[in-house]
């Protein structure tokens, strides 16, 4: 046999097969279509399905059925109720039943799509109406359930951390869906100040301010403009700023490196009123830019504050200070690169300031800190000296001496300060009780004997005894962070629950060794108002029960660096 041949017979057999498959198939449909044609109901059936009827016509799916048809249509009420009967009825998936369009038989699944006059369609002839459907009218999705997905938990340790415990307010809730449809706003109205700055926050924190919503915290009347992250801002939409805001009055922004003499000198031909001016990275302006500011708007100025300026803020900038700004009462400088121990004995001759911050790339000497404290201390109310390695006792004897009204106290980063000079501090001082301090890491610092503190350098126990004495019953924060020569024995005495201190609210104790699950348990009870406890590196805490409401940050455990209190 050829095998040209053989192939040709074999095809030849694959298409009568074909042919007469087909045939059976068509003649099966049908001998089933006539079956089902000729198929009578019973009497028994006949009664169910009028008992069936009557029961759909006294329902209210009858009832709205009929009062949603037109009345000019010709349907009655017994094809109303045999069309729902039908709806009711139709084959369950499984079962056999002919297509409403093509009468193809198919197989029901619970997928099959219904037909324009209540019958089932076959997949081919569904798949067609839907797109029809689709065309004429798009189906609405149901909206997605919010489960505990990727990031729920990260996200609700960041609330715990923001001291955000429980449900969230309306104002918050309000707030966060703006910013998840902030393209769909276009003013944000008169609202409240604290509301626009809390959206401002938001819209920093997520990333969401730039040239395209600016616009929404601008107006004509805006007297008052907080900027929390403007790293996506230009040098127009800062001039812009002051261009839709000519009465502004009170301007802070972080950030913004495009802050560079252009704007400047729009400011300057502007005809404002400043009294208060924040800026926070702004390293591209130039500090003789900055000095025609001070002297054109200094009579106004009540708050200064610069941040990260890098060389551009010197000695020559408290003169000018001293010289043009008579009403300022905050003077905050920090991260500066230029500023030495001139400029700061410069500053005892701004007897007018009421609060002051220094953080100073070329740590302050003691005897610079003590004039400038003797000078503007009493009348200040919060004096901040962040990272001061060289100061020692003797200013805090001149802040025992000289300050008689202060309310907030930080000095940190001190390795000279004894426990004996902060005893002294805090013992029979004539300033009211403080609600702040901080006295991070002041503390011995040696890396031959990291352990052995013979001369009691830092913060110790008598320090720390005293200070709870004369503040604790007003205190509302309190950082002794690293402080790790405070014994257990001091800090049971101070809460002991012989002193209550009930205006407590944040408390960071970590990295002080002594602290053990009693010490904590003493903490809650002495204190019943508080709110935070931090406790990094705090080895000896390890199964203590958080009261309901407080916040414990840094044990390590299975749910992360944070417990929030449920007992």
């Amino acid at each position: 046999m050829n095998g040209n041949d053989g192939t040709n017979d074999f095809l030849a057999l694959v298409k009568s097969v074909t042919m007469l498959t087909a045939d059976d198939k068509l003649s099966r449909n049908k001998i089933q279509s006539t079956r089902d044609e000729g198929e009578q109901e019973s009497p028994e059936k006949s009664a169910q399905k009028e008992k069936a009827l009557a029961k759909i016509k006294a329902s209210k799916a009858f009832k709205k059925r009929k009062k949603d048809a037109d009345e000019d249509s010709d349907f009655d009420d017994d094809e109303i109720a045999r069309a729902i009967f039908n709806e009711r009825h139709a084959p369950l998936p499984g079962q056999m039943e002919n297509c409403e369009i093509c009468d193809k038989r198919f197989t029901v699944t619970p997928y099959s799509v219904q037909g324009p006059n209540g019958g089932l369609l076959c997949a081919p002839c569904g798949r067609q109406i839907a797109k029809e459907r689709q065309g004429e009218k798009p189906k609405k999705k149901a909206p997605r359930r919010q489960t505990a997905g990727i990031g729920s938990r990260r996200a609700a340790q960041s609330r715990l951390l923001d001291g955000s415990v429980g449900t969230l307010s309306l104002a918050t809730l309000c707030v966060q869906t703006l910013a998840k449809n902030v393209e769909l706003a276009e003013s944000l109205g008169d609202l409240p100040e604290h509301l626009v700055d809390k959206i401002a926050r938001i819209f920093s924190k997520r990333r969401l301010l730039g040239p395209d919503t600016l616009p929404l915290f601008l107006q004509p009347s805006t007297q008052t403009i907080r900027i929390y992250d403007g790293a996506k801002l230009g040098e127009q939409e800062l001039i812009s700023i002051f261009q839709i805001a000519p009465g502004l009055k009170h301007f802070k922004a972080r950030c913004v490196v495009q802050f560079k003499d252009e704007v400047m000198d729009y400011v300057l031909s502007r005809d404002t009123k400043m009294e208060s001016f924040y800026l926070h990275g702004a390293n591209l302006l130039s500090e003789d830019k900055l000095h025609e500011f001070l002297r054109a708007q200094g009579s106004y100025l009540q708050n200064l504050q610069i941040y990260y300026t890098d060389k551009h803020v010197g000695d020559e900038t408290i003169e000018f200070v001293r010289e043009h700004c008579p009403n300022l009462k905050r003077l905050k400088i920090e991260h500066n690169q230029k500023l030495t121990d001139k400029g700061v004995k410069a500053l005892a001759n701004v007897t007018c300031l009421e609060h002051l911050g220094l953080q100073l790339e070329h740590s302050p000497s003691s005897p610079a800190i003590r004039k400038a404290v003797s000078g503007s201390g009493p009348n200040l109310k919060t004096l901040s000296l962040s990272i001061v390695p060289n100061a020692d006792d003797s200013v805090l004897d001149a802040i025992h001496t000289t300050c008689r009204s202060l309310s907030k106290l930080r000095i940190t980063e001190s390795h000279l300060m004894t426990d004996d000079g902060f005893a002294a501090l805090f013992t029979a001082w004539q300033n009211p009780p403080l609600t702040f301090i901080d006295l991070e890491k002041c503390r011995y610092v040696s890396a031959m004997q990291p352990r052995q503190n013979d001369g009691l350098v830092g913060l110790c126990s008598n320090g720390f005894k005293a200070l709870m004495a004369h503040s604790g019953p007003r205190l509302r924060y309190l950082n002794v962070h690293a402080c790790r020569n405070i014994s257990r024995e001091a800090f049971e005495e101070v809460f002991s629950g012989a002193s209550s201190y009930p205006e407590m609210r944040r408390l960071k104790i970590s990295f002080c060794e002594e602290v053990t699950d009693y010490v904590l348990s003493c903490i809650f009870r002495s204190c019943p108002n508080i709110k935070e406890v931090n406790v990094f590196g705090c080895m000896k805490v390890r199964d203590v029960r958080v009261p309901r409401g407080i916040i414990l940050v840094g044990v390590p455990n299975a749910q992360g660096m944070i417990t929030e209190g449920k007992h």
